[in-house]
């Protein structure tokens, strides 16, 4: 299934659900070109931050004056003292009175505040903002789902000339997840891949497959290995093993011929940010794939990462993802 059809499934999944994803860097004109295709096309209703004529005479400037956004302005919110008060309540113990009027002026903070509230159903940022400022609001308020200790992110890449499409993670949070870590990112990422209509068949990357190699860095990745099949037995997952093995279905016969995901695995887990970050970036660059994401996963509710190089289409995708996500945390 190509990139179309696949955003064209995710587009059925969330049109007429009135779902409202929060863009907090209405000043970006990136961001606005796509919070108004999204507007336009009846998919999502944006939610924008920003100072509400500043933002207005942008899109008008952009052609898009003729829909009816909602703009918010975090210094002017009519309801700040409200918000203000769930923020500490959320943060007892760790912010003052003083720490909330200067963190909820900020549009990452509020704007999380606005998914934690009820009121927005997602969150999209990182046009202008680093990965740090996105995240810390979301894990601080928002936080990790029962049974995870950490965010981790996830890249699905897609390539629609050979109608092939993988996930991998984690290639952009964790710097050298722990077994137990490692376990949870794999089982995140399985969730995430259902999303995408990928039936997760999950390879925990090594140099070593099998034991081929002795080493502490192969053994964490055996140890997530069983740690994941401890908590998800049905789950077709299987490690460690080296990229070829994993993927090339003539190696697997030779290195791992009982395996029943070598071969075949359309789910990989880097054992660290480092190879995550480095394998991502070959398949995009030489393997011509696209690379869609980060995509943040194991959140109680989505707050997704942009690349502060994304474009106006990038941003686009992120926050269909985004509400599908929230759909699936709906079902759930």
């Amino acid at each position: 299934m190509g990139i179309r059809s696949l955003f064209g499934s995710l587009r059925e999944k969330i049109v007429g659900k009135n779902l409202k994803i929060v863009f907090p860097e209405g000043n970006d004109e990136r961001v606005l070109r796509a919070a108004a295709r999204l507007k336009f096309e009846g998919l999502i209703e944006p939610i924008i931050l920003g100072e509400a004529t500043e933002v207005r005479e942008l899109l008008a400037k952009f052609g898009f004056a003729d829909q009816n956004y909602v703009i918010i302005n975090p210094q002017t919110y009519d309801k700040f003292n409200e918000m203000k008060e769930a923020f500490l309540e959320i943060r007892k113990g760790k912010a003052t009175p003083e720490d909330a009027d200067r963190l909820l002026k900020d549009v990452n903070y509020f704007g999380v505040m606005l998914v934690k509230l009820g009121l927005a159903d997602g969150m999209v940022s990182g046009a202008i903002h680093s990965t740090a400022d996105t995240v810390r609001p979301a894990l601080q308020i928002i936080k990790t789902k029962p049974g995870i200790s950490r965010t981790s992110g996830v890249f699905l890449m897609n390539r629609e000339s050979t109608d092939q499409r993988f996930m991998f993670a984690d290639c952009a949070i964790n710097i050298d997840p722990n077994a137990q870590e490692l376990s949870e990112i794999a089982l995140n990422t399985a969730e995430t891949a259902r999303i995408f209509d990928i039936d997760p068949k999950i390879a925990m990357l090594s140099f070593s497959t099998k034991g081929s190699a002795k080493a502490p860095q192969a053994e964490k990745v055996r140890e997530a290995t069983q740690l994941a099949k401890g908590r998800q037995p049905e789950l077709a997952i299987d490690g460690e093993l080296q990229f070829d093995a994993a993927f090339v279905p003539s190696t697997a016969e030779v290195k791992a011929p009982d395996s029943d995901v070598a071969g075949q695995a359309n789910v990989f887990i880097f054992p660290d940010l480092q190879s995550g970050n480095i394998g991502y970036k070959i398949a995009q660059r030489l393997g011509m794939f696209e690379a869609i994401g980060p995509i943040l996963q194991g959140l109680n509710k989505p707050v997704n990462d942009l690349s502060r190089g994304s474009s106006a289409e990038d941003i686009y995708k992120l926050a269909i993802i985004t509400a599908a996500q929230a759909v699936d945390d709906m079902n759930e």
